[in-house]
């Protein structure tokens, strides 16, 4: 009897565990349009590398950049909300966590434009490009470069 109610606290235990996780993963908010690809390919990236989406398809994803605070000349094909900070463009996930983990003072991560390699936007081309770290007063700096 002592035993089978061991196993069912355990269990018990187990899948509050596996609830509290899921729980803790961050919710991004994208703001895409509705048939845009490369933004669906973004979204399955950061969907497999532990944050929660939620995928907004809008009639003009750049009205949701300029409310955000990102300069128009970093501009891509979607805008991103997590926890404060604006993510535009392709940013790969592993920069999201770090820019999580660090909380600099900052607008948030742009990656300009659409480069081939991005996640997102795979094939066998790869052109290098640069993760942005964008200050609130709209200037930046590379935070990661990719090759």
């Amino acid at each position: 009897m002592k035993r089978r109610i061991f196993l069912q606290a355990v269990a018990a235990g187990a899948i509050g565990l596996h609830l509290g996780a899921a729980e803790a993963a961050p919710v991004v908010d994208v703001y895409k349009s509705a048939t845009c690809g490369c933004c669906e390919g973004w979204v399955k990236h950061l969907r497999d590398n532990g944050f929660t989406v939620k995928a907004h398809d809008v009639a003009n994803p750049e009205d949701y950049r300029k409310k955000y605070g990102m300069p128009q000349s970093l501009g891509s094909c979607h805008t991103a909300m997590v926890q404060g900070y604006a993510i535009e463009g392709h940013v790969p996930a592993s920069d999201i966590k770090r820019l999580l983990a660090e909380r600099p003072k900052a607008k948030g991560l742009a990656v300009p434009d659409m480069p081939l390699g991005s996640p997102g936007m795979d094939g066998p081309r790869k052109d290098p490009y640069d993760v942005l770290l964008v200050q609130p007063d709209g200037r930046h700096s590379v935070y990661r470069h990719y090759n």
